[in-house]
């Protein structure tokens, strides 16, 4: 009777074993998805940059620095890296066609441009996408973390090695802050 009981626990553990590496596996392959298509977008919005620099330089040459900026920082998006260097540049990015839209607030023919428009709805859909993927992306990061930490199946993440995930945060902690409504009348 001994024996029984000792075999069927060895089996419950080792099909524990099976399950959790197979669900670390299954959550690893997750997070990968996550990030493909979190690079799908970033390269959609990179390809969509050159061509809105181009509508804007018509209007706006003088503005000649940002162009620069927003190319170096397209050239970086381009270039991958790790999660933390990729939200880094998209932080960058974000901040720099937004200084590139106020430009256009300043041409009102560039703003009824049918071009202009377009590439601003693509772009801005694109930006959508992105928060979407980062979304799903962290939602697979936070799962994997989860079971590596998790007592038992880190036990098995630990044989087999798996690691931790890097989530895509918000690279300006000022953007982080709750903003501040004061109702006073002074």
């Amino acid at each position: 009777m001994i024996g029984y009981t000792l075999l069927g626990l060895i089996v419950a553990v080792v099909a524990y074993a099976i399950w959790a590496y197979n669900a670390l596996v299954r959550n690893k392959n997750l997070v990968a998805e996550g990030w493909s298509g979190i690079d799908v977008q970033l390269r959609r919005r990179a390809d969509l940059i050159p061509n809105l620099i181009e509508t804007v330089k018509g209007y706006a040459a003088h503005e000649d620095k940002l162009f620069r900026d927003i190319a170096e920082l397209r050239t970086k998006s381009i270039a991958g890296g790790t999660v933390a260097e990729q939200s880094a540049v998209g932080q960058a990015m974000s901040q720099a066609l937004g200084r590139l839209f106020a430009i256009a607030e300043a041409y009102p023919e560039l703003k009824a441009d049918a071009n202009f428009r377009d590439l601003q709805d693509k772009l801005a859909q694109t930006e959508d996408e992105i928060q979407m993927s980062r979304r799903y992306y962290n939602g697979a990061v936070r799962n994997l973390n989860t079971m590596i930490e998790s007592f038992p199946s880190n036990l098995v993440a630990k044989q087999f090695a798996f690691e931790k995930a890097e989530f895509f945060e918000i690279g300006d902690a000022a953007a982080r802050d709750v903003p501040k409504v004061d109702f006073k009348t002074r």
